[in-house]
């Protein structure tokens, strides 16, 4: 695939009912940081869904990350600001969905 724009990094989580409110606040902190953190990144929205529609299929919080360009995107997976906010989700992640969006 041949990206020419930005790159809108979607997270979808559903949260075990077990996961400590402490560690996904301090999580959503982190990831809030990105911008100053990581190079490439040009926006972070992260949240709770405020829908009227009720489609939201039992996910629980989302990640929107918009990336300057597909390399900026490819640094940030293994950059080390990324990797707790990471392990956070995969510990107490339910399901998770990741979708990329060439912008």
């Amino acid at each position: 695939m041949s990206t020419s724009g930005n790159i809108v990094h979607v997270v979808l989580t559903e949260w075990r009912a077990d996961a400590p409110a402490e560690a996904l606040a301090q999580m959503r902190e982190l990831a809030r940081r990105f911008p100053a953190e990581i190079p490439g990144v040009v926006s972070v929205v992260e949240g709770a869904s405020v829908s009227t529609e009720g489609l939201e299929a039992g996910y629980d919080w989302a990640l929107v990350v918009t990336f300057e360009s597909a390399a900026a995107r490819d640094g940030y997976l293994p950059h080390p600001a990324h990797k707790p906010v990471a392990a956070v989700i995969g510990e107490w992640a339910e399901r998770l969905v990741v979708f990329d969006l060439d912008a």
